[in-house]
């Protein structure tokens, strides 16, 4: 096999938010992540939202209320 095809390989430490540490192998070197196999909620079994902030509260604060409006019907479409 050729020599220069083939990516650059670390000993890379995954580092989680919540504090977990994993040692692996791979073509990027010391990754830190948001979320792991130790803290997210399918795997531990507690329900939880992760993002806390929330999206509809974040869509209110820039678009304003986040109620649908709906015309009212005329009357000459009602009584057709």
């Amino acid at each position: 096999m050729k020599e220069e095809g083939h990516p650059t390989v670390y000993e890379t430490t995954i580092t989680c938010t919540c504090g977990a540490v994993y040692q692996t192998i791979s073509t990027v070197q010391n990754l830190k992540i948001g979320i792991c196999a130790g803290c997210h909620p399918y795997f531990t079994g507690e329900q939880r939202f992760i993002d806390t902030a929330g999206r509809v509260d974040k869509f209110a604060q820039r678009y304003g209320s986040t109620r649908v409006r709906r015309a009212a019907p005329k009357l000459s479409d009602v009584s057709a």
